[in-house]
């Protein structure tokens, strides 16, 4: 019997463990396979609506479902996370006592905010990345009245297009509201241009401007002054706000760092073969990954698409058939009612077209496919 274990109930184990039994129904069936999951949770979130929950679009209720409903028969699932990693024997050893031995083990757990790395950051700024980050950032874009809002971005961090995304956002809301003369916006970013990506920064320039919004490049959060309501940059910048948006640093699971897997809990991994370096048997998906490129739900789709092949042929054929091409499609929302896209990969940058009311419907319709999609039928 072959065993396929897979720790991380997101975006990408959920897609790889429904695209492996797809693939493989008639060894799970026979019993020549074994595949596993195992999760650190009961409940399956859908991470982007966390944006639109800042902006009272949607509900938190509406972020999840039961992880069991969104798996395949003939996966064996257990909300059991994973403490020990024991790769020179193939196993893992999970919180209850339990090992699991594997012949190939797939390691997709994830990453979470760290505003705690920058002094003052978590106890002074709003962000969108917990459910209660983003119903405190509802509540203080309702009370606001006007002021300096700063947007302020540390790196790495997952969703690449959600400082641009809150930026956009917050000018409608606060246009709607009928205050929007009251609000100065004031965006930075680590880097010297306004997005990782140059394209998405040339076009984003153009959106700022046209918007009157103000930005500073080169600006690495150092620490946050809440009593003075200051923001400290490395660069020796200062930076005054009213109200203090962030996007914060990320770093992996702890799990990661405590069983050594990866500096910042990223561990490293092939950009085309997604195995962990120097491990024949050992994959690694999403966020997990030390790739220098987007940490988003569409690259752990791509990434479990071209995972679920080669493991099926690994089974079948004991060889990989493709490799990964760093494929990433994110939306991008340029407001309350108009978005644009990023498509791109390791060969092709993303081109940027003038936003539209019809891309942003297609955004919110994903945002209900969702469910579809991480039982991979889309």
């Amino acid at each position: 019997m072959k065993k396929i274990v897979i720790v991380g109930g997101g975006t990408g184990g959920t897609i790889l463990a429904n695209n492996l039994a797809r693939r493989l129904s008639e060894e799970l069936r026979t019993g020549e396979v074994r595949l596993t999951v195992l999760s650190a949770s009961d409940k399956h979130m859908y991470q982007p609506g966390l944006l639109y929950v800042a902006f009272g679009r949607m509900s938190s209720q509406e972020l999840y479902q039961d992880q069991a409903s969104l798996l395949e028969p003939g996966i064996v699932f257990h909300v059991d996370p994973v403490k020990i990693f024991d790769l020179d024997n193939n196993r893992v050893e999970t919180e209850s006592g339990v090992n699991h031995d594997y012949d190939y083990l797939v390691i997709c757990t994830g990453s979470r905010p760290n505003p705690e790395s920058i002094p003052g950051l978590a106890e002074y700024a709003n962000h969108v990345y917990t459910v209660e980050a983003a119903e405190k950032t509802l509540a203080a874009l309702q009370q606001f009245e006007g002021g300096r809002i700063a947007i302020v971005t540390g790196v790495p961090h997952k969703c690449p297009m959600v400082p641009l995304e809150l930026t956009f956002m917050m000018h409608d809301y606060f246009k709607d509201r009928g205050i929007l003369e009251k609000v100065e916006f004031f965006y930075t970013y680590p880097i010297g241009r306004l997005h990782s990506l140059e394209n998405v920064a040339k076009w984003a320039q153009g959106e700022f401007d046209r918007l009157g919004i103000r930005y500073e490049t080169l600006f690495n959060v150092k620490e946050v002054d809440g009593k003075k309501k200051q923001v400290h940059s490395e660069e020796d910048s200062v930076l005054d706000y009213d109200l203090l948006i962030t996007v914060p640093p990320h770093n992996g699971m702890p799990v990661i760092l405590e069983n050594a897997l990866g500096g910042g809990g990223w561990i490293p991994t092939n950009p085309n073969t997604l195995k962990m370096e120097n491990r024949e048997n050992v994959f690694v998906l999403g966020d997990t990954t030390n790739i220098p490129i987007s940490k988003a739900g569409s690259t752990a789709h791509y990434e479990a698409e071209s995972l679920g092949e080669n493991l099926a042929a690994l089974v079948r054929l004991g060889t990989m058939v493709r490799t990964y091409d760093g494929k990433v499609f994110c939306f991008i929302e340029a407001g309350k009612d108009r978005a644009t896209y990023a498509s791109f990969d390791y060969q092709h940058p993303p081109q940027p077209q003038p936003p539209t009311q019809m891309i942003h419907w297609f955004k919110l319709a994903y945002n209900k496919l969702y469910w579809n999609s991480v039982r991979g039928l889309l």
